[in-house]
């Protein structure tokens, strides 16, 4: 990818140069824009796009964070979401409790077990 990009940018003082001679010849246009409109769509595809599509997805999954989830931060740490308010989670990581702001959260290591097969365990459990 960065080998496009390298070419993009090497050859579009090329394009610019032709389309400013263009322009001596013919009076302007949009032909003399067309070098850095290209730039432009290429930069927008190869890097705002995806990082855009990629803080969405962060979003959708901090909206999707529940009690008991165990997630990671960026700081590295490991625990279980224990309370979660408006902008911060607090987490418990053995003995302690610590909060962090929503966006400290980096990923979902484990979803929340359903209640359902709790119960069924707790059953099994007493019938022995």
């Amino acid at each position: 990818m960065k080998s496009i990009i390298l070419t993009v940018l090497a050859v579009a003082p090329i394009f610019a140069q032709e389309a400013a001679e263009g322009a001596q010849q013919q009076g302007g246009g949009i032909m003399s824009f067309l070098p850095f409109i290209l730039l432009f769509v290429v930069m927008w595809l190869f890097f705002i796009r995806p990082k855009q599509k990629e803080m969405k997805k962060q979003e959708e999954m901090r909206k999707s964070i529940k009690v008991g989830d165990k997630v990671t931060t960026f700081a590295g740490i490991i625990g279980t979401v224990y309370r979660i308010e408006d902008t911060t989670i607090t987490l418990r990581t053995g003995s302690s409790t610590i909060e962090f702001q929503k966006a400290a959260i980096a990923s979902v290591v484990a979803a929340t077990v359903s209640e359902a097969p709790k119960a069924e365990e707790k059953k099994i459990e007493e019938a022995k």
